[in-house]
């Protein structure tokens, strides 16, 4: 009946029709490519695995504004990223990318996943996790949100908006100093 390319560019979604019962169906084709491996946290290492991906998106999203189509762009997007990263990838990073893009559909959801992702030990890393999100700009349309793979802004060290030197970007000026005179 239809055939379009995913998002991300790296599938085909088919939509079809039983030719017995008439009842019309979606089929995604993927391209076969290399596997990713994913670095956990304790050093262990295992394939990445999309729907593994997918699951923990639906369970932080459950009962929430946010549907199943979303969330598949979500992995999708994420998947793509992944896989543009090379052979292995940090699962820190993977989460930092799913938790960006809950927040982006829904920011409840978003922390309901960080409730999980980051183990929290007692209010108050939910409270500071909570201004994190809040404070960090939205990424804008068509955009994953993390734009480098080895920036991850919730670790201790990093520094958005700052330059190396931990100074902000770009010259200080006034902003009465910076408006030309006009006649």
């Amino acid at each position: 009946m239809d055939s379009r390319l995913t998002e991300p560019r790296d599938a085909i979604r088919r939509r079809r029709e039983c030719e017995g019962c008439r009842q019309r169906f979606t089929t995604y084709e993927r391209a076969e490519v290399d596997p990713v491996t994913v670095l956990k946290r304790g050093g262990k290492r295992e394939r990445f695995d999309r729907q593994k991906l997918l699951r923990g998106l639906s369970r932080a999203a459950n009962k929430r504004p946010v549907s199943e189509a979303q969330l598949e762009s979500l992995a999708d997007a994420i998947g793509a990223r992944v896989r543009s990263m090379g052979p292995e990838a940090d699962a820190e990073v993977i989460g930092e990318l799913a938790l960006r893009g809950l927040v982006e559909l829904d920011p409840v959801s978003g922390v309901m996943f960080a409730s999980v992702y980051r183990n929290f030990n007692d209010l108050g890393e939910l409270e500071a996790e909570l201004r994190r999100i809040q404070s960090e700009p939205v990424a804008g349309t068509g955009q994953l949100a993390l734009d480098r793979a080895g920036d991850v802004p919730s670790e201790p060290n990093t520094s958005i908006g700052l330059s190396r030197r931990g100074q902000r970007r770009g010259p200080k000026t006034d902003a009465r100093s910076t408006r030309s005179n006009h006649a």
